[in-house]
C-alpha cells in the first residue's frame, strides 16, 4: 500500500499522481506498486512540489508496519527515537507584526 497526501500542490503535479495513483480525497493518493515505481512517483513529488508539502507512506516490514517520508515546509516533522519514527508537532509561533531578532 502506497499513500502520498499533499498540500498547496501545483495542478500539474496533482495530475502526474493522478496518473498513477488513485485521488480518494482532495491531495490524497492511494495505489500499490513496486519499490521502484514508488520511487519514481517521489522523484515527480520531488520536481513539483514547489512552495507545497507532502508525506509519502508505506507498507514497510517493521515495528509499525509503515514507514513515510516528507517534503516542504510544514509542522509535523519525522524524527527518530530510539529506533522508532515519529513526528513531532511543532508549536505555532504567532507573527507578532514587527521585526525579528536573530
Amino acid at each position: 500500500m502506497l499513500v502520498i497526501v499533499t498540500e498547496n500542490a501545483s495542478t500539474r503535479l496533482r495530475g502526474r499522481l493522478a496518473v498513477w495513483l488513485l485521488e480518494v480525497r482532495a491531495g490524497v493518493y492511494v495505489g500499490d506498486y513496486s519499490v521502484k515505481v514508488r520511487n519514481m512517483i517521489w522523484q515527480q513529488v520531488e520536481a513539483g512540489i514547489e512552495d507545497g508539502n507532502a508525506v509519502m507512506i508505506w507498507r514497510e516490514r517493521s515495528e509499525s508496519g509503515f514507514d513515510f517520508k516528507t517534503l516542504g515546509a510544514n509542522r509535523r516533522m519525522p524524527c527518530d527515537y530510539e529506533g522508532f519514527r515519529l513526528v513531532n508537532f511543532l508549536a505555532d509561533v504567532p507573527d507578532s507584526g514587527g521585526t525579528h531578532a536573530p
